[in-house]
């Protein structure tokens, strides 16, 4: 199941959808949910219903039932496939037919700004930039939008409706679209109403308008927009509170293809990585990138394990979250004055007394599972009512319905994710815990009082964050993800208004119209927005060269800890949207180039046919060791300890910056390997001329490690960077 990416009391909810995978070999004999991936749509569409031949696969292996009860989606309109009520024993069939790719179950994904783009040195678009964005669409495959939100208005828009666009306005009831909101489907539920919050948050921050005094409760104030805030949106519903499906995700990507966006956005996101045959988001985005539309997705909330990136496919931006330079501050004065600062709770309540007093006990009855006083699983209200309690770990419906005023926590991690609260209530590290404990068991009327959450400047950002997924690519070692990192800690965007601020409807039924939110479901829709600002540039650019832009472009970041392997974590780096726009060098990769890739990982060529719809896919002799010649901007390998090792990557680079310029390349040394490059001069006598070159890496590592290193093109005006990272392990 995949999640969107909340924060809740200790908990990271990521809004990047928790992937629940099905056990294709647990048949009990009944029908599930299957997608049967066809390919590519045949170039010759006059004498071919896909539909037609969907049923009639169908009846093939349903024994004489009928074909159309068993259909449940047809995927028509951008490349070939369907969905249909399956037993595991009738899909096995399916898999054996002519021209079937991959048949597999289809799962369940579960739902995972102001301050960050001023952070990110975006500033706001002028005037005559304004109308080059009208005509980009970014479409969001989420929980849907909130169309009466201020931050999809359509005022001061008088440009009509991009030409390329040939998607409608199907939302459903009291749904109505207009100059800014010009599409909207959705997949699950009666509307494209978001009744979440999740895909409003996600649409405001990549292309919102800009929307003076937004706020939640006053806390991290400031003016709300989008990268491109003149751009239109389209909105994919694909998500309920139920979660996510595959079958309605690849429906999205069928439709948004075809209906002319120009940037897909998606936060969710699997616990694990998958084959890219077999991924819903990685068999949509091909087809979307064979179109020319970008894809970005996020990199998952299942962080900091090694090899906890569940986004793989190359041709997708992959996005790490980091954090921004504004941090939310809780404090918590004692009765003797002392204050203590904890970690980030979004803690909108006023203290409505000077002080409150402790709960001398929680009142843990002799029935209840916890010995401890401070564990809260049992609190009594009659020792609790109207005061504050102190517990290392409760659940806040438990406080509330205790009739206690607020609640001092102890944290768990060091993470700056500040997750929205009931209640007044902060969380403290352990060392503040144990002054307030003992000034409770040492004082006779021991108070405190729980200061409102305040916003503060974060001098030690960009740093990833905790929850954000790792690599190594678990899927394709050559292939470094994340590819970027971009804010997703503490985002404030737009919200729904009939969605909990909590995502506990049962208990919160506060209507916000802006809510603070983290997880790489925030990150996400950041570089979403940088994407389309470039393709508002050079909108001919391919999704590859605009991908090349953004990562040779970034920011270098350093790790969060010690333990951590920071390219594994941030890729490339912070996106830099001002610098994207002018890389000087691109690294681009054509369809083609894709394929030839699936050809060297060793993905069936009668497959691969089918796949690119190419007759003749396979170029040559195909050989895992030729995965990493993909002209990616990074480079990645994998190699065992105490086995020499000479790694070859062959690139090429296209010149978009001066058409007279000569770049030289830097290598960051690392002594534990020899890297060269040749040559080591490109010079450029017009623009889109094209250079090869070729990186070396030599060596012999005793240990298991991950060398680390880069290269720079430079003319002294562009800095084209790209990093190096050598995964030494046993397999």
């Amino acid at each position: 199941m995949v999640k969107l990416n909340f924060v809740v009391r200790s908990v990271v909810i990521t809004l990047a959808f928790t992937l629940s995978l099905c056990d294709a070999n647990d048949d009990d004999g009944n029908p599930k949910f299957h997608i049967v991936y066809l390919g590519s749509l045949p170039e010759t569409k006059a004498s071919y219903s896909p539909t037609s031949h969907h049923l009639n696969m169908l009846q093939q292996v349903l024994d004489g039932s009928n074909p159309t009860k068993s259909l449940v989606r047809s995927y028509k309109r951008s490349f070939n496939g369907f969905a249909a009520m399956l037993t595991n024993q009738q899909a096995a069939k399916l898999t054996e037919m002519e021209g079937v790719v991959s048949v597999f179950p289809s799962k369940t994904l579960q739902t995972q700004t102001t301050r960050s783009w001023d952070f990110l040195g975006l500033p706001k678009a002028p005037k005559g930039h304004q109308t080059v964005e009208t005509n980009l669409v970014v479409g969001f495959l989420d929980t849907g939008v909130w169309p009466e939100s201020e931050s999809f208005s359509d005022k001061g828009i008088r440009e009509p409706v991009p030409k390329h666009w040939k998607g409608i306005c199907a939302g459903g009831l009291n749904f109505t679209c207009n100059k800014k909101l010009i599409g909207a489907r959705f997949y699950v539920e009666n509307s494209a109403r978001d009744n979440i919050g999740h895909g409003s948050h996600t649409a405001s921050t990549a292309a919102g308008k800009t929307v003076d005094n937004g706020g939640f409760y006053g806390i991290a104030g400031g003016t709300a927009r989008g990268a491109v805030p003149s751009s239109r949106i389209a909105a994919y519903k694909v998500c309920s509170s139920a979660g996510c499906q595959d079958h309605d995700i690849l429906a999205a990507f069928d439709d948004a293809i075809a209906d002319g966006v120009d940037v897909i956005s998606v936060s969710l996101s699997g616990t694990i990585a998958l084959r890219l045959d077999t991924d819903s988001i990685a068999i949509g985005s091909f087809h979307a990138m064979a179109k020319g539309v970008v894809v970005v997705q996020s990199a998952g909330n299942y962080g900091p394990l090694p090899g906890t990136v569940s986004s793989v496919a190359p041709w997708v931006i992959t996005v790490a979250a980091n954090t921004i330079d504004r941090k939310i501050v809780d404090k918590v004065v004692l009765g003797n004055g002392k204050a203590l600062t904890g970690i980030p709770v979004i803690n909108p309540f006023e203290p409505k007394r000077r002080t409150i007093p402790i709960a001398l006990s929680n009142g843990n009855t002799r029935s209840c599972f916890e010995k401890s006083d401070d564990q809260c699983a049992c609190l009594d209200e009659k020792s609790v009512k109207g005061k504050i309690i102190l517990c290392e770990y409760y659940l806040e419906k438990d406080v509330l319905f205790s009739g206690a005023a607020g609640a001092i926590g102890k944290a768990s991690d060091l993470d700056n994710v500040a997750s929205n609260t009931l209640m007044p209530s902060v969380t403290l590290l352990q060392k503040d815990y144990a002054i307030v404990k003992s000034y409770k068991n040492s004082t006779k009327h021991p108070s405190a009082k729980i200061l409102k959450s305040e916003s503060a400047q974060d001098h030690n950002a960009p740093k990833v964050v905790a929850f954000s997924g790792r690599g190594p690519n678990p899927t394709i070692s050559e292939i470094l993800k994340p590819d970027i990192s971009a804010p997703g800690v503490n985002i404030l965007a737009a919200f729904s208004p009939i969605g909990s601020p909590t995502e506990d409807p049962s208990t919160d039924n506060r209507s916000v119209h802006y809510n603070i939110l983290s997880g790489t479901s925030m990150s996400c829709p950041h570089v979403s927005g940088i994407a389309a600002y470039v393709k508002s540039f050079h909108p001919h650019w391919s999704t590859a060269a605009i991908k090349s832009a953004i990562m040779t472009s970034a920011k270098p970041m350093v790790r969060s800890s010690v333990e951590d392997v920071g390219e594994y974590a941030y890729g490339s780096g912070q996106a830099n949207p001002i610098l994207a726009i002018n890389p000087g060098l691109v690294y681009d990769i054509n369809k083609e180039d894709y394929v030839q890739m699936l050809c060297n990982l060793g993905y069936d060529n009668r497959k691969i046919k089918v796949i690119s719809g190419e007759l003749n896919a396979c170029k040559g002799a195909a050989h895992r060791s030729l995965v990493r010649n993909l002209n990616y901007p990074t480079f990645a390998a994998h190699v065992r300890p105490m086995v020499p090792f000479n790694v070859r990557f062959g690139r090429i680079v296209t010149n978009v910056g001066l058409a007279n310029s000569s770049y030289t390349v830097t290598i960051t040394p690392n002594p534990q390997v020899n890297i060269t490059v040749t040559p080591k001069v490109l010079s450029f006598k017009a623009l889109n001329e094209k250079k090869s070159f070729v990186v070396k890496v030599v060596g012999k590592i005793p240990h298991e490690t991950v060398v680390i290193s880069s290269i720079v093109w430079s003319d002294a005006t562009h800095h084209v960077r790209s990093p190096i990272v050598i995964d030494v392990s046993v397999p």
